[in-house]
């Protein structure tokens, strides 16, 4: 891919696996699917974010194997699988056995995890945040050799998305890893962030049009899609918790989308 190239415009959907029974959680993929959204995401958390801890929640890797089987064309992922609290060689065959449910549909999240909470309570270390990136940057080329290995492989080559903004370490672990970088950034921030992105493509000898930009968005993305465009993005994600999940703001995003890439 070269500097020319402009990617369609895609849209995510995480539906948040909190406050929420599974019948839900079915109810709201079965509606995303039918919207004909490009992804279907949920979290790798074990306790509900927000104010209300304390309340309902799932585990994501599980449901994503239920969601593969409900669900026949939307892409299926984790935003993200917290790389701590497995290890790479077992999420990579985890990551491969839900690819199969869902005939290879499946995008390999994966960040460093942040929230101190859910490690302790697992029964995890916390380490300091450096630590956690070495960690993930020590796993990626473990996760990349057991999918090469395992038998049967992926059924397609499954893209790694990776998700995280730390400007002296992460983004180089994005330019050697992912298909796809994820980030919260906007504004300015995210402008240095991309340059920042391409100045260690160019280091690694990397094309950074190979790398996929996805963002969270929300609102009426007449407002901001058309500027996040022009930086490049082309997965933009909603997310909806339990247990209603609304998904009025995804409709907004999906009609866009389709004017976008008429």
């Amino acid at each position: 891919m070269g500097a020319d190239f402009v990617r369609a415009v895609r849209i995510g959907v995480q539906l948040a696996p909190q406050r929420a029974d599974y019948v839900d959680i079915r109810r709201a993929a079965a509606e995303v699917e039918e919207l004909r959204a490009d992804a279907l995401f949920t979290w790798d958390h074990f306790f509900p974010l927000g104010k209300d801890a304390e309340g309902k929640h799932f585990e994501g890797w599980t449901a994503l194997a239920a969601l593969a089987e409900q669900t026949s064309r939307v892409e299926l992922g984790g935003l993200v699988s917290c790389n701590s609290y497995r290890n790479p060689d077992l999420l990579a065959d985890m990551a491969r056995t839900v690819d199969h449910i869902s005939d290879g549909r499946v995008i390999l999240g994966v960040g460093a995890g942040f929230k101190e909470r859910e490690f302790l309570e697992y029964g995890y270390e916390f380490p300091s945040a450096g630590r956690r990136v070495a960690d993930l940057a020590e796993s990626l080329p473990r996760i990349k050799k057991r999918l090469a290995a395992l038998n049967p492989p992926p059924v397609g080559r499954m893209p790694i998305l990776i998700a995280g903004g730390g400007e002296q370490k992460m983004l180089r672990i994005v330019a050697e890893h992912a298909d796809i970088w994820n980030t919260f950034a906007e504004g300015d921030d995210l402008v240095r962030k991309l340059g920042l992105l391409r100045k260690y493509c160019a280091e690694i000898g990397r094309d950074p049009s190979t790398i996929e930009y996805s963002v969270h968005v929300g609102g009426d993305p007449r407002e901001s899609g058309p500027a996040l465009r022009e930086l490049g993005v082309s997965l933009f994600t909603t997310s909806t918790g339990g247990p209603d999940y609304d998904l009025d703001t995804a409709r907004q995003w999906i009609a866009w989308r389709d004017e976008q890439n008429a």
